[in-house]
């Protein structure tokens, strides 16, 4: 979902919670929903599913502080907003992005970030040729030849995504304070900071040369399960003491898709690697892994009889200090 889709959603009517809801009150109303709702309370309930997927996306949003000034900034704006390009009598030389931000006036992506270059309805894929020499973040004017016509000025613009949105790619339609719209698709695996280069969507040539282009940064919204890696997505699964020590099968979280079935080995320990062929990143050139990152979960409470088993199968392990090898490095 693309900021553009927070005109329409209510994430404070989706929670049942006012605006002013403090972050404690949030996150409380907010577990007891995922439990109500929660797929595994609701076996084969679409319905359930459903508003599970809504509140979790309402949570992911509020309870980020960054995410949550931009959402109230984007709602109080109301469904009219647009932005204005350069000379249409917009006050600050550029776009301003419906999201918040200001397009053009040296907002700049980040230092180093690979630049993607789309013509037509054409665009480099992710892993395509990188940007040199250009100045982004600022309108530029063009380079007159010898007695050529001056290319028309870009413009910049940025624009936010959630994660699965970028991960698997969208299309984008923004408008500007003329009514145009400009049509931006987003390729599979852009990352936050990457540019997106739509050729002639700038400022026309003063003197009949070819118009300027826009260059739309993105922000990639965090997920609240997934991390990437580059075209890998990293999840952290966690077991039982009991499924690591014994082994078992397990179900992992797909992004969009349905769960996979994963095998522990026994004696897996917190930390160790399971990946999932295929289930990454996809792009044109290249698809990615999914990589479930094990994390052992221990008990919290133990029944009597439990402490008492328990104890009697650490009586029965060889008498070995697992710290005795990290000691020993530490001291050189």
């Amino acid at each position: 979902m693309a900021s553009q889709d927070w005109f329409d959603k209510d994430f404070y009517q989706v929670l049942g919670v006012s605006k002013d809801v403090s972050d404690a009150e949030l996150k409380k109303t907010y577990r007891k929903l995922a439990r109500k709702y929660h797929p595994d309370s609701n076996p084969g309930d679409t319905a359930a599913e459903a508003k599970f997927k809504e509140i979790s996306e309402a949570n992911s949003v509020l309870s980020d502080p960054e995410q949550r000034k931009e959402y109230d900034a984007v709602r109080a704006m109301g469904s009219g907003a647009r932005f204005t390009a350069p000379g249409a009598g917009g006050g600050n030389g550029g776009f301003e992005d419906v999201f918040g931000g200001m397009f053009g006036g040296g907002a700049g992506g980040r230092g180093g970030r690979q630049q993607y270059y789309q013509q037509g309805d054409s665009y480099d894929d992710l892993l395509g040729g990188l940007f040199g020499g250009g100045r982004f973040g600022q309108s530029t004017g063009g380079f007159r030849g010898a007695g050529g016509p001056t290319k028309g000025r870009d413009v910049t613009a940025t624009t936010t995504l959630d994660f699965i949105t970028a991960t698997k790619g969208d299309q984008l339609t923004l408008q500007t304070g003329e009514g145009r719209n400009i049509t931006v698709r987003i390729p599979a695996g852009v990352a936050d900071g990457q540019k997106i280069r739509v050729a002639g969507k700038g400022q026309p040539s003063p003197d009949g040369g070819a118009p300027g282009d826009l260059v739309l940064t993105v922000t990639v919204r965090k997920h609240p399960v997934f991390e990437r890696d580059g075209l890998n997505l990293r999840v952290t699964v966690p077991v039982t003491f009991a499924e690591a020590a014994l082994g078992a099968t397990i179900q992992v979280p797909t992004l969009g898709g349905d769960p996979v079935k994963l095998r522990v080995a026994p004696g897996t320990p917190s930390g160790r690697v399971l990946r999932v062929k295929g289930r990454g990143v996809e792009t044109k050139k290249a698809t990615g892994d999914l990589l479930a990152v094990v994390q052992v979960v221990v008990p919290s409470h133990l029944s009597k009889a439990a402490e008492q088993k328990l104890e009697e199968f650490s009586a029965e392990l060889p008498n070995e200090n697992p710290r005795d090898d990290l000691i020993a490095r530490a001291r050189g």
